[in-house]
């Protein structure tokens, strides 16, 4: 596995590479994590023949610049960071693998079809349509509590930075299903670059910017996703509940859905050798 910086969009992205050729496995991270939560699919994804990789998205770890604006992290923007890494990367034919807001990304620029995708897996975030259902209950209301603190001025920069951004380490190891697999060593990284200057506010930010995008988010005219895709789904989440997965099938034309009963949200660090085999199934 090499480090690379790759310019797009504006920005010099920090990327995980792994394998070599012309077919791209890019994997979108989610919050509040790093390339580093995808080091146990990459060595598996350039065995399969991929390009593998795995970029620290806009206002994470090694990044740069590392914008301060709430605006400049609504999501039509993130979503042309990954269009531009796409057209970065001069592959021929496009895998999109991502978790968490990574996901949210994933979603939007497969709806859109903004670029070119051959397949499409997704871990543990609903289709937007889905979502915005299920935040008209009360259940997932109360699951997405901290979205709404989020929205508060530096008292959530202040709470998840206190000691060396101990709580940012336990977001992992309190709600992991297998909190041994998210020791010292694991979650180091994700707590060393949320304690640089600036890191969660850019990082909190993309919550914040969640307002701005509103009004395109709740199209009427949402169309078919054709690309054939993978949900992988731990059911241990406490952010999301599995019952938000209910009726992708009538937004997805070609899908498959894998509900992990012992993983939780982190669920390809959680549970890497079943999530690794299904990815090697599916592709």
């Amino acid at each position: 596995m090499i480090e690379r910086t790759v310019a797009a969009n504006g920005f010099d992205f920090h990327v995980l590479e792994e394998g070599s050729g012309d077919r791209l496995a890019l994997c979108l991270h989610g919050f509040p994590e790093l390339s580093h939560s995808w080091r146990h699919q990459l060595p598996l994804l350039a065995e399969l023949g991929y390009r593998a990789w795995a970029p620290d998205l806009r206002g994470y770890g090694r990044t740069r610049p590392r914008p301060q604006r709430r605006r400049d992290y609504k999501t039509a923007l993130l979503v042309e960071d990954v269009a531009a890494l796409i057209d970065a990367s001069g592959a021929t034919e496009v895998v999109l693998i991502a978790h968490d807001w990574g996901a949210a990304l994933a979603w939007q620029l497969a709806i859109d079809q903004t670029r070119p995708l051959d397949r499409l897996v997704i871990m543990n975030v609903p289709h937007p349509e889905r979502f915005f259902a299920g935040l008209r209950t009360f259940r997932q209301l109360r699951k997405s509590w901290y979205m709404f603190f989020f929205q508060l001025p530096w008292l959530p920069e202040w709470a998840l930075g206190r000691n060396d951004a101990e709580a940012v380490g336990k977001a992992f190891t309190d709600s992991a299903v297998h909190p041994e697999r998210f020791d010292d060593e694991a979650v180091r990284p994700y707590r060393e670059a949320a304690s640089e200057p600036g890191a969660l506010r850019a990082m909190i930010n993309w919550y914040r910017a969640i307002p701005f995008g509103l009004r395109e988010a709740r199209r009427k005219d949402i169309p078919t996703i054709e690309t054939p895709t993978l949900v992988i789904w731990g059911e241990q989440d406490i952010a999301l509940g599995k019952e938000l997965v209910d009726g992708t099938d009538e937004l997805v034309a070609d899908l498959t859905v894998r509900f992990l009963p012992d993983a939780s949200h982190w669920v390809q660090q959680d549970q890497l050798a079943v999530v690794n085999a299904m990815l090697g199934a599916f592709l």
